[in-house]
């Protein structure tokens, strides 16, 4: 039986950090994949995951470069293909047959992507505000959101951006370097005492995330994009979102919902892009009737 405890796992030559919670449930381990791409789990390791883990086997792990594991020797070292055989190899290393998965935001985008490449070893999805960073969709509708949330000034500098017909790439770089903390707060988060709680912890958290996973992603060319693979993932998957998702929204949940054969759709209707910190009872008690039941909705 596994062990519950934090672990450095040497993996392509990269220490992985992984810490397991809720071993002696022995339930099938729900592996977690945070987001970014390049962020880290320490928010959600400290608010969520603990109420996951009073019922359920959860497994965290930092991707390559992030948080607490190690960086991989060059900085172009962060394509997708090398993301799924690094969480091919901590599987192996946790030895079980087969894992559940919850991603959220970027993560979610991981998931399905490791749902695709190992679908024998691969059981239930949970994906909360998943992204599809190949998709243009997802800039545009964070532009539409600093759009919602600025204040009047910085309103007014997007619309004179946008009047210049800019290709989406440029505005949405342009549109983030011109978004101050609290637009980055509003966006993000439905329930601003919860956005304060967030930047305590990534303040206490002392992680930075260098943006180059980020970069490398963005401008990666797959054989095949994900959104047309979705059709050919067939795990039943639970897709949560809120209705106040500015990030990753609405619509792109809604668009890989329509293109994955075995999915249902949940909406949160006080949440923005987190709602397992903005409605974290409700998230614990959605995602745990999901993993137990037989069907998927």
């Amino acid at each position: 039986m596994m062990e519950n405890g934090i672990y450095e796992v040497d993996v392509h030559s990269i220490k992985h950090w992984v810490k397991i919670e809720g071993a002696e449930h022995e339930t099938t381990p729900l592996v977690i994949l945070h987001g970014g791409p390049g962020g880290n789990h320490y928010t959600f390791e400290h608010t969520t995951g603990p109420l996951l883990s009073k019922k359920q086997t959860v497994i965290y792990y930092e991707q390559r470069g992030c948080g607490r594991s190690a960086k991989p020797a060059l900085d172009t070292d962060y394509r997708m293909e090398q993301l799924v055989s690094d969480f091919h190899l901590i599987k192996k290393w946790l030895g079980h047959e087969k894992v559940d998965l919850l991603g959220y935001s970027f993560g979610g985008e991981l998931a399905l992507e490791i749902a695709y490449m190992m679908p024998e070893e691969i059981g239930r999805l949970v994906l909360s505000g998943p992204s599809l960073l190949e998709l243009n969709i997802g800039k545009v509708l964070q532009i539409a959101g600093f759009m919602s949330v600025v204040d009047v000034p910085i309103l007014k500098e997007i619309n004179e951006l946008i009047r210049q017909e800019l290709p989406v790439a440029d505005l949405y770089e342009l549109v983030w370097n011109l978004a101050d903390s609290k637009a980055v707060d509003r966006l993000l988060f439905q329930n601003q005492e919860k956005a304060r709680m967030n930047r305590s912890l990534w303040e206490k958290s002392g992680l930075v995330n260098t943006g180059h996973m980020m970069g490398i992603l963005q401008n990666e060319t797959r054989d095949e994009p994900l959104v047309n693979r979705l059709g050919r993932i067939g795990q039943e998957t639970l897709i949560i979102a809120g209705i106040h998702d500015y990030n990753t929204g609405i619509p792109l949940s809604k668009l890989i919902h329509h293109h994955l054969p075995n999915s249902c759709f949940h909406p949160f209707y006080h949440s923005a892009h987190f709602p397992d910190l903005d409605e974290p009872e409700r998230f614990i008690q959605v995602v745990q009737q999901f993993l137990e039941q037989n069907s998927p909705c």
